[in-house]
């Protein structure tokens, strides 16, 4: 009558996640240091290429695959669990790639300091 709960899925779409998070942080690390060390005329919102975006990508499809399987677990059919994650992946990464695009114009800007949230206060 009901399909099993995709637990294996749910599991795995997390791991992805963790897993890309953490290329990601490195990546994005590595080419921050790399800039605050020569400052090149390169930007730091050009840091945003193709070694950037995969491991982005990858914590998008985790995500949804993440996200998908909890609605599926509640009882959703497999497409309508699809249709809901999708589109609420593509935006919410799209609003994180374009905030993320705009702290690095900041930081180059105004340095670390730009950063500084505490300073406000």
């Amino acid at each position: 009558m009901y399909n099993d709960p995709p637990y294996f899925l749910l599991i795995a779409g997390l791991l992805v996640s963790l897993t890309s998070g953490a290329a990601f942080d490195a990546v994005l690390k590595q080419s921050v240091q790399a800039w605050q060390k020569n400052r090149s005329t390169r930007s730091l919102a050009n840091l945003q290429g193709m070694q950037l975006l995969v491991p982005f990508l990858g914590i998008a499809a985790g995500v949804c695959l993440f996200l998908s399987s909890g609605v599926e677990i509640f009882g959703f059919p497999t497409k309508l669990a699809y249709a809901i994650s999708i589109p609420l992946t593509i935006f919410i990464g799209w609003l994180v790639w374009s905030q993320l695009g705009k702290i690095l114009v900041q930081l180059e800007r105004g340095g670390s300091k730009a950063l500084d949230l505490d300073s406000w206060g």
